[in-house]
C-alpha cells in the first residue's frame, strides 16, 4: 500500500520509496528519464517509484547494468540521425503530419495521452519500439537489388512476411528515403499503443 512506512523494496537499504512516493507523477517521470529507464511516459506513479528506487540503487551498486529498462550504450550511439529528429516535410506530407506533435528528443512527452507524434529521431523510434517488444524488420520480398524494401517494425507476434534487419540498416533506408515515423505513446484511455506508421512527405505511398 501507499501509506507504508519506509522502504518496500527488497535490496534497495539506501532507497527512500516513500519520498518518492510523496513526489508527483511528473516529478517522478523526470526522475526516470534522468536515470535512463525507458518508458517513463507509459509508467503508473507505482510503477515509477519502483524503476526508480531500482536504478537508484543499481547506481549506488555501481552502475546501472541492473536495470532491464535502461536503452543501453547502443541505444545512445544511435543519436538523433541526419535532420536531428525533425519532422521532414514534402509536397505530399499528410494531414496527420500535420497534426502531430513533433518529437526531437528522447526525454519529450506527449502532450496528452492519445496524443499523435512524429519525429525521425533514431533513439526515439528504437526506444518505443523496443519498449514493445518490436525489432526492425522489411516485407520479405519488397527488396530492391541490395537494398531493404518496405520497412516494418515487427512486435511480439512476429509476422512471417517479415525478415528482422539490423537498426543500422533500417534507419539507413529510412533516412535515404526521407520517412517520417508517426506514431502513439498511449492511446487516449492510457493504454500503452502499438499504433505507427512511416510516410514519405514526397510522395504518399512510403
Amino acid at each position: 500500500m501507499s501509506d507504508k512506512p519506509g522502504n518496500q523494496t527488497p535490496n534497495t537499504p539506501d532507497v527512500s520509496e516513500t519520498d518518492l512516493r510523496n513526489k508527483k507523477v511528473d516529478e517522478l517521470r523526470q526522475e526516470a528519464r534522468d536515470e535512463h529507464i525507458s518508458g517513463a511516459s507509459g509508467l503508473r506513479k507505482e510503477e515509477l517509484v519502483k524503476e526508480v528506487a531500482k536504478a537508484r540503487q543499481d547506481d549506488h551498486d555501481g552502475g546501472r547494468g541492473g536495470n532491464s529498462r535502461s536503452g543501453g550504450e547502443d541505444a545512445e550511439d544511435l543519436g538523433a540521425g541526419p535532420d536531428g529528429g525533425r519532422i521532414r516535410h514534402g509536397d505530399d506530407s499528410s494531414k496527420s503530419l500535420k497534426y502531430s506533435q513533433e518529437i526531437t528528443s528522447p526525454d519529450e512527452e506527449p502532450e496528452r495521452e492519445g496524443r499523435s507524434l512524429a519525429t525521425t529521431h533514431h533513439d526515439v523510434i528504437k526506444q518505443w519500439a523496443e519498449e514493445r517488444g518490436g525489432v526492425p524488420a522489411t516485407v520479405d520480398g519488397t527488396e530492391h537489388g541490395d537494398h531493404l524494401g518496405v520497412l516494418r517494425i515487427d512486435f511480439r507476434d512476429r509476422d512471417a512476411k517479415l525478415r528482422e534487419v539490423s537498426w543500422e540498416e533500417w534507419f539507413k533506408t529510412f533516412d535515404d528515403r526521407r520517412l517520417n515515423f508517426i506514431y502513439q505513446e498511449q492511446r487516449s484511455d492510457g493504454s500503452q499503443s502499438n499504433f505507427f506508421r512511416l510516410e514519405n512527405p514526397d510522395r504518399e505511398d512510403a
